[in-house]
């Protein structure tokens, strides 16, 4: 890391704080400018941020945001709310993802010959998980149906869990398939341990946070400031745990938030400031970061495959299997719309691709990172723009037209999740 590196870094932090109240009204997201700051600061303008793509660093820091991001999103779910809502992440989760990864295979395969079937499967599932973060208001608007937006944020919460596994089989089959072998995989041991261990981890690390802050926040044993730092420990004690293991640190972190919020529902929610700050401040940099170590080197390589293959993982890839996931559930098309729009690709993907590139020896690592680059900051763009204008078109269709499949459940405090 370069000397000015750091500095850099803090005199962005302080600026951006500046006008932050403003920027969070508009459609000018958190995401939009730290990337777009990142790319001038970056290795191909100013070049006074210095890190490597292949190091550590960027990895780890977009794992603890990822956690600590999806425990406070999670501790904000009502849990007796979610088993009525459960319906649309269900078949998100369930039919949706599953399509989204064997569409997104066979059209890279189509699109980006240099790629094989398995390296395909790997970049499919790279993009597969959504960041609700980056539409904000998507999943804070309370003009929208509740269910829609629980919906939408137990998707983004467990995808990425899920997607670990299936992208851990890829690769090791993909590193393999040139010998002929698997090396001993066991796609389903792998499945099993990854979401079963993850699940396991979430509940004793929740559980014990909410305990604590149960049982001896109510007899006044806690102080103020360590109601504060109980919540942070909570998903990195999941995140470790379950990653020990062999379990999903990310499903780890997403069910101890709905765990710590069950065990003390009522003062759940304003223990997790200190978290949602740190996960915001986490956010920053790593799109700050983002912009300047991955996406000057992506922008200089990009070609029409590339980008046609982004456009597609945003609209048809998304579309379709949304479309195809909610046939039955008697939605109209413009929710059905609604809902394919605003799988944003963001954190997860980021996380998934500095995995690959870190720890594999994949052919395809470095086309994969382009192409998930290029993904995501079009995702930054696009989503943040039309979040707002998305979210008012659709209140209003809604207040108008209604829609019984979403309507059944109470409304609920959303999550506060920013971008």
């Amino acid at each position: 890391m370069g000397e000015w590196t750091l500095p850099t870094l803090a005199i962005v932090l302080v600026a951006y704080a500046g006008v932050s109240r403003r920027a969070q009204s508009s459609w000018i997201t958190q995401a939009m400018v730290f990337s777009a700051v990142g790319l001038v600061v970056g290795n191909r303008v100013l070049d006074v941020v210095e890190v490597e793509v292949s190091g550590r660093f960027l990895r780890h820091l977009a794992e603890a945001t990822l956690a600590l991001m999806l425990f406070t999103d999670a501790a904000r779910i009502n849990p007796a709310t979610l088993r009525h809502a459960v319906r649309l992440p269900a078949r998100l989760l369930g039919l949706e993802l599953p399509v989204t990864i064997a569409l997104g295979t066979a059209t890279a395969m189509v699109l980006l010959p240099d790629l094989d079937l398995w390296t395909a499967a790997v970049l499919a599932t790279i993009l597969a998980p959504t960041d609700a973060a980056l539409g904000q208001p998507v999943v804070t608007d309370e003009r929208l149906p509740s269910s829609l937006r629980q919906g939408l944020n137990v998707e983004s919460g467990l995808n990425d869990g899920i997607c670990v596994p299936l992208l851990i089989i890829f690769v090791t089959i993909a590193e393999a398939s040139d010998g002929g072998g698997t090396g001993g995989l066991h796609p389903f041991r792998i499945l099993s341990e990854e979401i079963g261990l993850g699940t396991a981890a979430g509940i004793v690390a929740g559980v014990a946070g909410g305990g604590v802050l149960r049982v001896c926040g109510r007899r006044g044993w806690v102080a103020p400031s360590w109601r504060q730092i109980n919540a942070v420990a909570v998903p990195l004690l999941a995140y470790t745990v379950a990653a020990a293991l062999g379990g999903s640190g990310f499903i780890g972190a997403f069910v101890a938030g709905i765990a710590y919020a069950a065990v003390e529902p009522q003062r759940a929610a304003e223990t997790t400031s200190l978290a949602e700050g740190a996960g915001e401040l986490l956010d920053a940099l790593t799109f700050l970061l983002f912009g300047a170590v991955l996406l000057g080197p992506a922008l200089e390589v990009l070609d029409w495959r590339t980008l046609v293959y982004a456009v597609l993982s945003l609209t048809v890839i998304r579309m379709v299997p949304v479309a195809l996931a909610l046939i039955g559930t008697g939605l109209r098309p413009v929710t059905i719309l609604f809902l394919g729009w605003f799988g944003p690709r963001g954190l997860a993907s980021i996380v998934f691709v500095l995995l690959l590139v870190e720890e594999s020896e994949l052919d395809g690592a470095a086309s994969v990172l382009t192409v998930v680059v290029v993904t995501v900051a079009l995702s930054v763009l696009l989503h943040g723009v039309t979040s707002w204008p998305g979210v008012g078109r659709y209140a209003s269709w809604y207040d108008a037209h209604g829609e019984p499949y979403l309507a059944e459940v109470v409304p609920v405090s959303p999550s506060r999740r920013r971008a």
